[in-house]
């Protein structure tokens, strides 16, 4: 009670109208101007400013009218084999030779194309539909090659056509020749299921990898080409590596996404 006393008192003493009034010290107007500019800046950075991200996806280089998964129509031994890995068939060309219970039959491509994978060797015992061999729709060996990436569909719709896109291939050492560079020319407008990619691509393991994705949709990704270098596309390197892409090499894809002002987010 004593203390509250003379607290009163003190407050009340004529002598406290007389203290000086303590203004803000120099140092806390510092403070206080920079935060204002850095709230300006921000402020501005936010209406002006852009900011870029980039969307990864799995994919592989393939020529683009895709390849096809060539099965047995007999049931017998392989007694002759007239094609290897790489080679490049007319349409309905011999591709083995199958001894039945009625006598030698040939097994032909359906299509034309580049044989790259041969399932069937000299003595193998095939039943009737067994794979045999993959080919890649391609009537010249010169014909550009196409990266086909698969993005979850959630992910899809914030693709441009026309995107640039870094690509990471499997083959190629990245510490020395870079990325391959491309751009976007298609997106699809629905998922694909594992048949229809395995349809595509020919091969029903890559096909299980890339219907993995939640709801794969295609990208078509063209590459950019150059004359001045080995491999005959432009890489993020002078040279790229010193020989040619092989088709059905794994890439990983980096997607430029548009850019957007960081304001954009906010109100999103």
């Amino acid at each position: 009670m004593q203390f509250r006393q003379k607290a009163l008192s003190k407050l009340q003493s004529p002598e406290e109208l007389d203290l000086p009034l303590r203004f803000a010290r120099p140092q806390g107007r510092l403070v206080l101007a920079v935060t204002v500019l850095v709230m300006a800046a921000a402020g501005f950075w936010a209406f002006t400013g852009s900011v870029s991200s980039k969307l990864t996806a799995p994919g592989i280089l393939i020529h683009a009218e895709g390849g096809y998964l060539l099965q047995s129509p007999y049931a017998g031994q392989v007694t002759a084999v007239f094609a290897k890995e790489g080679q490049l068939l007319p349409p309905g060309a011999p591709l083995l030779q199958v001894s039945t219970d009625r006598g030698d039959r040939a097994v032909r491509v359906v299509a034309g194309g580049r044989v790259t994978t041969l399932a069937a060797r000299t003595g193998s015992v095939l039943t009737t539909g067994a794979d045999v061999a993959t080919v890649e729709r391609v009537k010249n060996p010169g014909d550009p090659l196409v990266a086909m990436l698969y993005v979850p569909a959630g992910n899809s719709g914030a693709i441009p056509v026309g995107a640039p896109v870094d690509l990471d291939v499997q083959s190629v050492a990245r510490e020395r020749s870079g990325v391959l560079r491309g751009r976007v020319k298609a997106v699809g407008r629905a998922p694909q299921t594992q048949a229809q990619i395995s349809g595509f691509l020919g091969d029903s393991r890559l096909a299980a990898r890339f219907a993995g994705q939640k709801d794969p949709v295609a990208v078509l990704v063209e590459l950019e080409t150059s004359a001045t270098t080995r491999s005959g596309y432009r890489w993020s390197s002078a040279d790229g590596p010193p020989y040619a892409l092989d088709s059905t090499t794994p890439v990983t894809a980096a997607v430029r996404l548009s850019a957007q002002h960081p304001v954009d987010w906010l109100l999103s």
